[in-house]
């Protein structure tokens, strides 16, 4: 199969609603045809960036991340693993209304997903191993955006303490941006020099 039967079947798939249900199908495992997307964002077809955005948003909304720990692309009729490096998307801008506990952020994404961070659309922060943080924000059924290091930057601008703990607040919910713990040895770091 190529890339124009699963742009075909994506446009039939998509038609006339917002997302496609790609949760109800069950299709076949059609193999690897060589797409990937970038820890950048930025998907690649046979070697090359597929430049055409719209293209990318049509089969952001097949795409699915299965219990295998995999991402696919999905259609009523087939199903194709497509490698992610790290998120399958981007948030590439942040909206923040209001303030203190009663804040919400609208994230947007780079194939043009809007999100507002609560508890069910959290934000994650995960740490390598030297300690820079990696923040992403849950943005529906398992696929995740990496905010983009502007839309961090702005987002540790809003940041609080609150119970101890240094972090964000968006549609109610408190999100630690360090666990407790890591705090702790951070802490202990500093008195030991």
């Amino acid at each position: 199969m190529g890339l124009q039967t699963l742009m075909a079947q994506a446009q039939r798939a998509a038609r006339g609603k917002s997302l496609p249900p790609v949760h109800l199908w069950n299709p076949p495992n059609c193999g690897d045809i060589g797409m990937k997307i970038l820890r950048d964002g930025t998907w690649i077809y046979g070697g090359t960036p597929i430049g055409r955005k719209a293209l990318v948003r049509l089969f952001a909304t097949i795409l699915r991340l299965d219990e295998d720990g995999v991402h696919y692309l999905v259609t009523p009729v087939e199903k194709i693993p497509i490698a992610v490096e790290d998120a399958p998307f981007q948030a590439v801008l942040m909206t923040a209304k209001g303030k203190g506990a009663k804040q919400v952020l609208y994230f947007e994404t780079n194939v043009g997903d809007m999100v507002a961070a609560d508890e069910t659309h959290f934000l994650r922060f995960r740490f390598d191993q030297d300690d820079a943080p990696h923040p992403y924000v849950m943005v529906r059924s398992g696929l995740m955006a990496r905010l983009a290091r502007p839309v961090f930057y702005q987002l540790v601008e809003l940041a609080v303490t609150h119970r101890s703990q240094f972090g964000i607040w968006s549609g109610g919910a408190f999100f630690p941006m360090m666990p407790q713990e890591h705090l702790q040895g951070q802490a202990r770091l500093r008195r030991q020099r």
